[in-house]
């Protein structure tokens, strides 16, 4: 912010009702200024303030990813408790168990795998669109 090269010395103090603290935060959360002085300098100086916009397909987007992740990370928990479960074992019975266990957690896996897949599909269709 430093055009000249000098520093800046003078302070402007402005006292404001909480909804108008409220309503310049807001605006200034929607600007790509760093700091609230800057933006309010801007503001002041009648320079142009860059703001920022929401992609609604971006969030969508965001929204599944998160969502998919959460589940990656459920099923990945299953499979550390799975193997852990394995290193215990001490009879060939548990180990029949823990193999039928695995199996379900196996096509849970594969299931999931194809609903990502799907999903990124129909993700990178609309997108293309």
């Amino acid at each position: 912010m430093s055009e000249q090269g000098t520093n800046r010395t003078k302070w402007l103090h402005v006292r404001l009702k909480p909804e108008e603290y409220i309503k310049i935060n807001k605006l200034y959360s929607t600007s790509t200024c760093r700091k609230l002085s800057d933006y309010a300098r801007k503001i002041l100086l009648e320079k142009p303030v860059t703001t920022t916009y929401r992609n609604q397909s971006l969030d969508d987007l965001m929204a599944e990813t998160i969502k998919l992740r959460n589940e990656l990370n459920s099923i990945g928990n299953n499979f550390n408790q799975a193997v852990k479960r394995l290193h215990t074992l001490q009879q060939i019975p548990e180990f029949r168990h823990w193999i039928l266990a695995y199996e379900l957690d196996k096509k849970l896996l594969l299931n999931k795998v194809d609903e990502i897949k799907n999903n990124i599909q129909k993700i990178a269709e609309k997108w293309l669109q």
